[in-house]
């Protein structure tokens, strides 16, 4: 059956251009970001002599404004953005089901606290969230992943919520609750694998949004601290230089919205691949 289910989706990706090209768009960039960590070169590599050098042979994407290699500037900034991304996303996701399960199954008192926190979380901008917490707490990626984690979990929480609600009415949950089952086997043995597939569609949203508000907040200062780069960092740099060098802007600006793109083409995906009656509507057609 698992083998069936990696066939057609990996059919499915052969037949999507659109997700077969952010599939290898994404593949790149990670294989550029880890491999630039076996090569000798500094991001930090001041060279006076060459400030906002335009690209040429020599570097492939100019010089900033301190005469560092661009190129290595930004493949290095799309390796912070893409783990801020990814454990922020991790962080979101558990909270998220954690607290939704938690609602769905149990209700009463635990329900009506947790969707309340979560009407909460999400009446006030996230933008005014983020900036709130990253000015109390100490700077650096694990901030920052720790605030993005914090301040996105809560949609993810009202989709695995909705299908716990679902899911405790079946035949095979009721009667494990019946026999004295313990409450957090019941979940961890039914009900997670049963939401596996909304999780992982939200994942890959998750993940974009995290780069989004990633690069929000370094653009706005209140993120990634200099020597150290982000694309948001990048872009925030970029704007004292924009009437000498534009394609210092241009160029994290392209990537990061690549890969939101991609990451969301892929979730489009995922998510018919996960919908029952998607497969069985192409399957009859």
């Amino acid at each position: 059956m698992e083998k069936r289910k990696f066939t057609y989706f990996k059919k499915e990706i052969l037949h999507n251009k659109k997700a077969f090209i952010s599939l290898m768009f994404l593949i790149l960039i990670v294989f550029n970001s880890i491999s630039i960590g076996f090569y000798d070169c500094d991001p930090d590599a001041i060279n006076i002599s060459n400030m906002l050098a335009k690209p040429s042979m020599l570097h492939w994407f100019g010089t900033d404004e301190l005469g560092r290699d661009y190129l290595i500037r930004v493949i290095y900034g799309g390796r912070v953005s893409l783990t801020v991304g990814v454990l922020a996303m991790l962080t979101s996701i558990i909270i998220g089901t954690v607290a939704g399960i938690s609602a769905g199954y149990f209700g009463g008192h635990i329900d009506n606290f947790i969707m309340r926190l979560v009407d909460i979380f999400s009446a006030v901008p996230w933008i005014i969230m983020v900036t709130v917490v990253s000015l109390l707490i100490k700077k650096g990626i694990f901030s920052i992943i720790l605030v993005i984690g914090m301040f996105s979990w809560m949609e993810i929480a009202r989709l695995v919520r909705a299908e716990t609600l679902t899911l405790k009415q079946r035949d095979y949950i009721q009667y494990a609750d019946f026999i004295g089952t313990n409450p957090w086997k019941i979940m961890w043995s039914h009900i997670i694998p049963a939401v596996l597939p909304t999780i992982i569609t939200a994942a890959t949203t998750a993940v974009a949004d995290a780069i989004m508000t990633e690069s929000s907040m370094s653009f706005l200062g209140i993120g990634v601290q200099a020597p150290m780069a982000s694309w948001g960092s990048l872009l925030q740099s970029a704007q004292a230089n924009l009437d000498k060098a534009f394609y210092m802007a241009v160029i994290p600006g392209i990537l990061i919205i690549l890969t939101i793109c991609s990451f969301n083409n892929l979730g489009n995906l995922i998510r018919a691949f996960a919908e029952p009656k998607s497969r069985s509507g192409e399957s009859n057609g």
